[in-house]
């Protein structure tokens, strides 16, 4: 089904000073889909966001939201938009109903609306009974919600949500994606990032960043299927040497142990893994190999360990 874009990027670059936070940056993110960027801390997710909602200015490179320019036309933008920090960025000396009105009149909502939408968005998000608690009291669960309450009270038609749940429990994370997935289903595009993977396959689409570079993109599954090294699970004993005599071959680009197994990247140029791993490693001791299934993980380490590109446009959602 083709969509329109809310995201339309190419050749997105921020320096700062001779420091290139962000390179050759292109993304296409079709109306309605949750599209992710992966990567570590520092490897240029926060500096793509800041530059999409008007904030940064880049170096070089463009980029349309909901067809208008950024930064040129940010002011407009940002009526259309919400945006949710890393860091909890509400008054925590208001309480939740102090807060959503806060927000409310930023936007220049009418009175009746305001009250309409923040009943509304109280409801949805959990808030009802907590609507005079003080924000500095809550847990961070009930920021998160309260911090994605305030950056939906103008139904924005994109939501950048940058690491949102990096301070939460897994059961109030899992409950953040199902929301998510409520507004995406309404239409909302969004654009969020996270380091976790397993949020990251939650995606419909999805960028690996390394160095302010996207070294990867496409669906979570699209990405498993396209990696360009075999996974090969090997159980035997003494596991830690294995792993050191492993990672000496220039065909094998990551080892890592899993409880009793080692988890082995191998390239696929190799076309018979487990044939190489045993003839590499030679009869001595016994040990089971079985080829399995890529995960992100296994993805994201295979491409943040190859070399990065000196200077082609790197393109997103194709």
């Amino acid at each position: 089904m083709n969509r329109e874009l809310a995201i339309d990027a190419t050749g997105l670059t921020k320096k700062f000073g001779d420091f290139a936070a962000v390179s050759e940056l292109s993304l296409k993110v079709p109306e309605g889909q949750i599209y992710g960027f992966l990567g570590p801390n520092g490897c240029g997710k926060s500096t793509a966001i800041r530059i999409l909602t008007g904030l940064l200015t880049p170096t070089k490179g463009s980029a349309k939201v909901l067809g208008i320019e950024v930064p040129k036309q940010a002011e407009l933008l940002r009526r259309q938009i919400g945006y949710m920090t890393q860091k909890f960025s509400l008054y925590e000396d208001l309480s939740v109903s102090e807060n959503l009105s806060f927000m409310a009149q930023i936007f220049n909502l009418p009175r009746d609306l305001a009250r309409s939408r923040i009943t509304e968005l109280m409801d949805t998000y959990r808030l009802n009974e907590l609507a005079n608690q003080l924000a500095g009291t809550m847990s961070g669960g009930q920021k998160q919600r309260l911090a994605l309450a305030c950056a939906c009270i103008n139904k924005p038609k994109v939501l950048f949500l940058d690491e949102p749940t990096s301070a939460v429990d897994p059961q109030s994370r899992r409950d953040f994606w199902e929301q998510l997935f409520d507004l995406s289903e309404q239409g909302t595009s969004i654009l969020v990032t996270t380091h976790y993977m397993d949020e990251a396959e939650r995606c419909h689409g999805l960028a690996i960043m390394n160095k302010g570079w996207i070294c990867a993109d496409g669906s979570p599954l699209g990405l498993m299927d396209k990696m360009q090294a075999n996974v090969i699970e090997i159980a035997g004993n003494d596991l830690r040497a294995l792993k050191d005599r492993l990672t000496a071959f220039d065909e094998v680009s990551s080892a890592a142990q899993l409880g009793n197994r080692l988890r082995v990247l191998i390239d696929k140029a190799q076309a018979d893994p487990i044939g190489f791993l045993q003839a590499t490693l030679g009869a001595n001791e016994p040990l089971q190999m079985e080829q399995v299934r890529p995960n992100l993980e296994d993805v994201f380490v295979d491409c943040t360990g190859k070399p990065l590109p000196s200077s082609p446009v790197q393109e997103a959602g194709k």
